[in-house]
């Protein structure tokens, strides 16, 4: 399976509403520890290594400057 890397929500701005919903009232640590927990569910979901692979270099590519 490819990694998707073209828009491909449904509702992208319900799903970030979504998100940012489900940080509210934490503390900036309980939300750094909720983003690794949603991000190894997600890892799991997708369970190919080779996607994840991917997926983790282009996050860290683009958020260098």
């Amino acid at each position: 399976m490819p990694l998707i890397t073209t828009p491909n929500l449904s509702d992208p701005d319900g799903s970030y509403a979504a998100l940012i919903a489900a940080h509210d009232g934490l503390t900036e640590t309980e939300s750094h520890a909720f983003n690794a927990r949603l991000i190894l569910v997600l890892m799991n979901q997708i369970g190919d290594a080779q996607v994840i692979a991917q997926a983790l270099r282009i996050a860290r590519e683009t958020g260098v400057k």
